[in-house]
Formats: C-alpha cells, structure tokens, sequence
C-alpha cells in the first residue's frame, strides 16, 4: 500500500478529505487478472461483510476507527455489492455503498452556476431523489467553496459527520453525494468542517422541506406529484397587459388571517385556506391575494421576512403539493397570487446562510457592507455570482413550479443605498465614491431582465421608498426594471391627512393634491399594507378621527380616495371590515365584530361593493399610468376640504366624475366641473345608508349647465354628503 493511500485513508478517518472517492468505494488493481479492493469507512461497525451475489465475505477491518477492506477477484464489471453492517449495539444494517457512483453534476451546470447565470440550480443543488445505475437514492449536492470537508448527516447515520463525506466537484465550490436507500421524507443536514477546523451544521440553502420550528433539519422532498389545472389562467396571465387591468390586492398574512376556531393554536393549511380565504377573496372581489412570505423562517414574529430556508414552503401550513393545491384554487376562481420575497437580507441564525462554510459566503466578510445593522441580519453579497444564481433561481423557481403570478421584493431601498440605516463610518462607498450600491442595482436589471423574458404577465414589485429614477423602467431604458413600485409616499401623506382632525385639514391640502405631480412618473401601486398597522401604529380605523361614525365615514372616504385614485390598489386583511385592534400575527382577526356588530358588516359590504364597481369601470384602471387617465376638475377648493377629479379609460369619452369632501360638513348646490354635454348620473356613494352613512345622495340626473368650473368646461350641481365622496357618470343621449 503507498504512502499517498494511507495518508488520504487517515484524512478520511480524521473526518478531513475534500475526495474520499479516490480511496473509498471500488477500486481496481489489476484489469487483466482481475482484482479489485473495495473500502467502507463505519465508524460506528463492529464488523462489515461484503455481499456479491450469493457470496457474504468478512471485510478485513484495517482501522480500529471503522475502516474496512477486501481485496476481490474472479468478479465481472459492473460489480454488484453491498455491505451488511453490524454496529456497536448488535444492530445489523444493509448499506449501499454511496461511493460508486460517478460525478453527475456537469461541467456547464459549474460554469453557469459560477458565471452568475445558473436559474434553474434548484434542479442541480440540494436533495433530489435519484435512481443511478438501478439503485434508488438521493443524491446531495451543496456549495461550500472554503470548507474542507462537507458531509450529510441525519437519522440514517446517526448525525455522524463521519459516515457520508461529499466529493468536492472541480474549482466549482459545489459538493456532491449520492446515498442509495434514502428518500422522501428523510431527515438531513450538511456537517461542514471549516478551514479553522470548526464544525457546522447547516441546513439545505436549497432544501423544499423542513421540520416545523423549532426544530430546523430539512427533509428530503420532491416537487412532483400535482396535477396542475390552471394552463388557461396562464396563457390568459401572459397574453394580456397587466398594466390595463384592474388589479385589487388582498394582502395576507397566513397564520393569522384565521385560525382553528376550535383550537387558537393551530394555523390553517394551505388546503384549509384554499376552501376558506380563496371564496372569501373572490367574494370580497379582489384581483389578487399577496402572501407574506411563506418560505420557511425560524421565528413567528418576523413574518416571514427572516428567512432560513429560501426554497421551501414553510412547514406550518404543509407541504409543497398542498401549496400548488392553494395556488391552482386562486387561479381556478380568477384570483392571481403575489408572493412577498426577501432576497434583500437573511438572518443570522447558525443552521441557516450566514458564515456557511465558515466564511463570509452568501454575505460580505466586511459588516459595513454585510450586516443591517438596525434589523441585525446579513445582507447578500450582489457581486459574488453564485450569490446572483442562487437569488434569480429563487425568484424562477416559485413562479415556474408554483405558478406564482407575481413577487413584490421586499426592502428594495435597503439594497440599492450603501448607507440605508447607517450612521457616518458603518458603510463603505462604491468605487466612485457614492452611495449606490452598484452591485446591487445590477443584479435588480439582471433579475427582472430575465423573469420578464420569461414570464412576461407577472408582476415584479418593488417595496421601494425613495426617489430613486426609474425602478419601473425597463433595464434596457435605464431602469431597474421592475414591473410596478410601491407609492409610499401616497400612503405616508394619505395617512396622515387622513389622521387629522377635519377641521384642520385644510391646511394639509397640500397632501392631497402632491402626489399627482409625480403619479405616472412610475408604475405605482398605492399600498395600504400590514407596516401600517403594526408596531403601535394602530389600525386602520383607529387611525380615523371623530367619533365611531366619523370614524368609519372617514374609512370609507379613505378607500374610496385609494379605489379611485390612479395606480393599482393593496389593501391588508382587517381593514376591509374595520379591525379594531392593531395586527398581531400570533392571533386571528376579529371576525366576530363583522357578526356582532353592523357598522362593520356594513364597511365589508362597501369595500365589496367598491370592488364591484371598480372592476367593471374601465375608467379606473385602463389608463392608471397614463397622465391621459386623470383630469383635475377642482384641487383649489382648501376652506370646504373638497377636491374633485375624471378618470378616463383609453376612450375619453367612458369617464368618471369624482368628488371627495373631507370634512363632516354637507353643501348642497355645490358646482362640480363635467366634461360632457350630457346628462350625469350618480352611480356610486360611500354615504350610502346601506354603508352606514347618511345618506345624503343624488337620485336625479343632473343636467349640465354651460359654464366653466374649476379645470371644467362646464358643470353639474350636486349634493355633498359629509366625509364621503361620489362618483358620477355620463349618460349618452338615447338615439
């Protein structure tokens, strides 16, 4: 035996061998004869026989530490064998040896992988059950570049980090193992020794499954097995312009939108919520259901926005399969699911991203650069391309084997500044010395270049709160490239118009009437979201001033302004029927104030009917990102409160006449600016009584009266209920 054998034998048993292929598994010594020795590594065997064909022959145990051996001949290629293992304890195991098997990872997969332009690695890395040369198995493969050794442990080695070492694949970083005899369902991590000799335990940056925290090993799982149902929703979803379609988007959390009745503890599953919220967004008549992060995280507080396991569903509403189910059934019943994703910033949990291999891996080695320091995670390194593989595959896997119809990116804005969050001295500029990170706004055109070129009806949104030029423009333009932007400065100025006392509103005009100055600069979305009504900020209607029924004209008005008002809506589960209290993610909403109590049945009745009537008037969305879909008719109108505006759909002529008065106080006779030399007629009010409101509205027709108005050439006399606005609508001339 040579020096180089028993010197790469020791690193095998030291736990410390980047190829434990060149001298475990079979080997032949001489063709012609021929002979062959064939090595297992047991650490925890008494004895070891081989099994070829009929014959069970004694391996000859060369290394008290569980290293075995036979030297074979007379035996025809391929070898067929196993190994019968007694252990310590008298238990006796049928062993595969998992070190027969020949690379399967190909050298284009490596080069694209380390190239930055790998999308499809959830095809390539983690677990995958595999059948190779007749024997069934999984096969594992991991990317730990620094790491001197890579193992899998899990039940059926005991956790040993000894028994199943990987095969480092080329100058690639990627490990590889294949173990015959496991399967879905079964329980592993990667056991990584790093250059400083420490031993980690990770779990699968690719894994599809994982146990329910807070337990964190992931699951051997498979993603076949569901019989999709939705190829029209997909072929109608990628041959129609999203942006001159009505989108109303129910914002979800889905651990909280509604618990067990029966037991408070317990979350619904993805099928219980198909049977449950899909019927009730459809009825509400939402567009799209938008999910809080439903990728697997450690921690219920975070929401999801921590995330641990970037390829799996989480495991507290079940599997995979039971996701699809979910998902098909929105598509089925006309609803188009938005996913929130983080690829901004991970946490610093031991099992999960951070430090991988031992090393500043998925993040910067410098914290100035990869650590938030006011959210205390690790940010992803943009300019490392394996990272931008791993982060664009992400984003092709959950809208190609989910079906997902759009990600709203979370955090966009702590990506693109160096200095977001930061004081003087804990960021490092760019190499021209500003505060962009470059890096980052590359890989944002490089992602949304290649999801749109895929997918070209999703919707790709970015949670972006700054001036930042261009991130709904094309990346060929210019821009980053996403498809939409969250207006939060709309929200910001909105909510806090809306918090004050009417009475002083008027010297907040201003608010109202600012954000059309820059509405069509962006493809907007206008966001009432979950970040408004958390962290004592209060809910929706606890922000509303007034008494009670103030305070739910005030909400009313606040919808309205948001349904009618250019750009795509989002609203958060609970404002629909006024939620008293602020969100809590540990507890369902209080349905029971929709049974008990009428006012807010009455406000799920006007956000209903909202959507009714939003979804039918083309004027309200066919042209939301085009100046030519809004006209002011009266924003000078400060003492009363009152502003009023069209909206046009592509056809002038099909338009909306909106008037809303900010302020308790009714006028009668008041002059509202038309654009048409026809009759008018009332088609929708939030002071409806069926709303709970006054009911101070227009039965009759009105006719036009030639005189200017404000921005109008002519205009109509209408009644002005308190705190509520009113549309109005033109009615052609019958030939």
């Amino acid at each position: 035996m040579s020096m180089d054998i028993v010197r790469e034998l020791d690193r095998v048993i030291a736990s410390d061998q980047h190829d434990p292929f060149q001298v475990l598994g079979f080997h032949l010594i001489d063709r012609h004869k021929p002979s062959a020795v064939i090595r297992t590594f047991q650490p925890l065997a008494e004895s070891v026989r081989l099994v070829l064909g009929p014959q069970k022959i004694d391996m000859y145990k060369m290394r008290p530490e569980g290293l075995f051996e036979i030297v074979i001949s007379s035996f025809q290629e391929p070898v067929d064998y196993h190994f019968e293992v007694t252990l310590y304890n008298g238990v006796a195991r049928i062993v595969h040896d998992p070190y027969r098997a020949l690379p399967q990872l190909t050298d284009f997969d490596c080069h694209l992988f380390n190239s930055g332009t790998h999308y499809r690695l959830d095809e390539r890395l983690g677990a995958h059950p595999l059948v190779i040369d007749g024997q069934a198995g999984v096969i594992f493969r991991v990317w730990a570049p620094s790491a001197r050794r890579v193992s899998v442990i899990g039940d059926f080695n005991y956790w040993d980090g000894r028994a199943h070492q990987m095969r480092a694949i080329g100058s690639s970083g990627i490990w590889e193992l294949f173990i015959p005899g496991l399967g879905e369902g079964d329980l592993y991590k990667f056991e990584i020794r790093a250059q400083n000799m420490d031993i980690l335990e990770k779990i699968d940056p690719l894994q599809f499954s994982a146990e329910l925290r807070p337990k964190s090993a992931s699951i051997v799982a498979g993603l076949a097995g569901y019989d999709w149902h939705d190829a029209d929703w997909l072929a109608r979803r990628d041959g129609q312009s999203i942006y001159q379609a009505p989108m109303s988007i129910y914002e979800v959390h889905l651990g909280s939108w509604r618990r067990d009745p029966a037991n408070a503890e317990r979350f619904l599953s993805f099928r219980e919520l198909a049977d449950s919220l899909v019927p009730y967004v459809k009825g509400m008549g939402f567009t799209h259901i938008e999910l809080l992060p439903v990728m697997e995280h450690p921690l219920d507080e975070s929401w999801g926005y921590q995330v641990t396991g970037y390829f799996s569903t989480t495991s507290r509403f079940g599997s995979p399969q039971d996701f699809m189910y979910f998902i098909d059934q929105c598509h089925a019943n006309g609803i188009g699911v938005i996913l929130d994703w983080v690829p901004s910033h991970f946490p610093t949990d031991g099992h999960s991203l951070g430090r991988f291999d031992g090393t500043a891996l998925y993040e910067h080695a410098d914290p100035r650069q990869g650590h938030h320091p006011e959210w205390g995670t690790f940010i992803f390194n943009y300019g490392r391309k394996e990272v931008v593989s791993f982060l664009i595959s992400n984003a092709m896997f959950w809208l190609e084997k989910f079906h997902i119809d759009g990600l709203r990116v979370d955090a966009v804005a702590s990506m693109l500044y160096l200095d977001y969050a930061r004081r003087e001295g804990q960021w490092l500029p760019n190499p021209h010395g500003g505060k962009e990170n470059l890096e980052a706004i590359e890989f944002m055109k490089h992602l949304n270049s290649v999801i749109y070129d895929r997918f070209p009806g999703v919707a790709m949104i970015a949670e972006e709160s700054t001036s930042f030029y261009g991130v709904s423009k094309p990346a060929d333009a210019g821009g980053l490239g996403f498809g939409f932007k969250w207006n939060m400065g709309w929200m910001n100025d909105t909510l806090s118009y809306f918090s004050r006392d009417p009475l002083y509103r008027k010297y907040h005009h201003n608010a109202l009437t600012f954000s059309l100055l820059y509405a069509f600069s962006e493809n907007f979305i206008l966001p009432l979201s979950h970040d408004e009504v958390v962290h004592g900020k209060r809910s929706l209607l606890s922000k509303m001033p007034g008494d009670e029924w103030q305070q739910f004209a005030n909400l009313r008005l606040l919808f309205f302004y948001l349904w009618t008002h250019p750009g795509k809506k989002i609203l958060f589960m609970g404002g629909e029927f006024g939620q008293l209290s602020e969100w809590y993610c540990k507890v369902s909403l209080d349905w029971h104030l929709v049974e008990e109590r009428p006012r807010h049945r009455q406000l799920q009745d006007f956000v209903r009917d909202l959507n009714r009537f939003y979804r039918e008037s083309r004027a309200l969305w066919e042209e939301d990102h085009h100046y030519q879909g809004f006209q002011w008719l009266d924003f000078k109108d400060v003492n009363n409160s009152i502003i009023a505006y069209a909206r046009k759909a592509k056809d002038p002529g099909e338009h909306l006449i909106c008037l809303l008065n900010f302020t308790p106080q009714v006028h009668h006779d008041y002059r509202l600016g038309v654009l048409s030399d026809v009759p008018y007629r009332q088609v929708f009010c939030s002071d409806s009584e069926a709303f709970g409101g006054s009911g101070v509205e227009n039965g009759e027709v009105k006719l036009p009266i030639h005189e200017p108005f404000g921005e109008a050439p002519m205009h109509i006399k209408v009644s002005v209920p308190p705190l509520a606005g009113i549309i109005f609508k033109p009615e052609p001339h019958k030939q």
